[in-house]
């Protein structure tokens, strides 16, 4: 085993860390049929044509009488009788001439019918109406096909549905869809240090943070938990945790013991039991990273520090639990804003600084950041509402650019 705390090791910048792990996972290619109402935030299996066109008939825009054009008088007031009355849902007649319809939204234009004259516009009498405007022909009208038409691809493969999703696919006439199974991810914590919520503090204990933050980010990303819950502070603890985990998850992450500190059990166990590929990040924060395969089943070893658990998460796994489940995935998407920070200290590694976007008097809309960058504060990460990126080496003034990365190009 390569000692890696030598400096013959270099550590492993962001991007070839982050290439390194999506090149050692595949998509899922199993497919469930899913009810449509059970389909939300899963990820789509097939893309979606439409068999109807939607609307599937011209309909009205809005409450108002259809006509024809050529029945407008071609000078002053202009009067019909109303012939018959339509509703939403109702299958009109062909429209005799030199007669209107009353016509309501979303109401089908019936034969004979080019038109649409909203009802502001008319007055009534009796049973006929006078008007002067002059509609033109298929005004009002919303055609068939307006929105979808037959054959139109309306939802892509490796699609997260949102609500909406689930409303176009309702719109023609879908009942169910076909989804990727969830992604079962694996979880446990070491720590000999940690208690759950709820217990009393003992000298020397802390509670267990990190389990809730991953909870829920796993959940936020759509993911079957396997929790496991506290190992004990052992080699042999470990150990058996992760094979109990490889067998029941298709990733399993889990937070602390990736160092080099004689406790640290992590990163021996993936090198006894599996493949260690690698650990050390030029990143900040989050350094310790583990990633290897025990039985053909991905693991990812984080930090323990809670900031470092939050930021490896949404730069690491993230973009792995993306990718197994079969998702169009691409890198995070930065949105170069203004600084309203100084950051005078360059580093050697590449910052992930937690800030959000506020509204300054002289600046306009700048990026802040979190008085306190240190890896333990997870009041950062309530508080921010994305990273800013400071590349390695680089200080900042404020004023200058910087690249903004929100937090929902991670976790949507």
């Amino acid at each position: 085993m390569n000692n890696c705390d030598t400096p013959q090791v270099p550590l492993v910048s962001y991007d070839d860390a982050l290439s390194s792990l999506l090149s050692q996972v595949t998509a899922t290619q199993t497919v469930e049929i899913k009810p449509l109402l059970e389909t939300l935030s899963r990820i789509l299996a097939q893309s979606i044509q439409s068999t109807i066109n939607v609307p599937p008939a011209d309909n009205s825009a809005m409450d108002g009488y259809a006509i024809n054009t050529d029945d407008i008088a071609t000078i002053g007031i202009t009067k019909l009788s109303v012939s018959q009355r339509i509703a939403a849902g109702d299958a009109g007649q062909t429209l005799k001439l030199g007669t209107a319809a009353r016509i309501f939204t979303g109401a089908p234009i019936p034969p004979g019918a080019n038109a649409v004259i909203m009802q502001e516009q008319v007055e009534t009498i009796a049973d006929s109406i006078e008007f002067e405007v002059r509609p033109t022909n298929q005004q009002n009208i919303r055609p068939a096909g307006n929105d979808i038409k037959v054959n139109d691809n309306i939802l892509d493969q490796g699609s997260l549905l949102r609500p909406q999703a689930l409303g176009l696919a309702a719109s023609v006439g879908l009942q169910s869809l076909p989804v990727y199974q969830k992604i079962r991810v694996g979880i446990f914590f070491t720590g000999d240090e940690l208690v759950e919520p709820g217990q009393a503090l003992a000298p020397g204990k802390i509670y267990d943070s990190n389990r809730y933050t991953l909870h829920g980010l796993l959940q936020k990303l759509g993911c079957e938990i396997v929790d496991l819950g506290l190992v004990g502070d052992t080699l042999e603890a470990t150990k058996a945790a992760m094979l109990e985990a490889t067998e029941k998850a298709d990733l399993v992450v889990t937070c602390g013991g990736v160092s080099v500190g004689e406790e640290d059990h992590v990163r021996i166990a993936i090198e006894q039991l599996g493949d260690l590929h690698l650990w050390r990040l030029a990143i900040k924060p989050g350094k310790p990273l583990a990633f290897g395969k025990i039985n053909h089943t991905p693991f990812i070893g984080l930090p323990g520090n809670p900031v470092s658990v939050f930021a490896t998460f949404m730069l690491f796994v993230s973009p792995v639990i993306k990718t197994l489940q079969g998702r169009q995935w691409k890198k995070a998407t930065a949105i170069p804003v203004t600084a309203g920070f100084n950051w005078p200290k360059p580093d050697s590694r590449r910052e992930f600084l937690r800030a959000r976007l506020e509204q300054d008097d002289s600046l306009g809309l700048v990026a802040r950041i979190y008085p306190n960058q240190d890896s333990g504060v997870l009041t950062s990460t309530d508080w921010a509402q994305g990273f800013v990126e400071i590349a390695e080496g680089a200080t900042v003034t404020a004023g200058n650019k910087v690249n903004y990365l929100p937090f929902s190009e991670f976790l949507d």
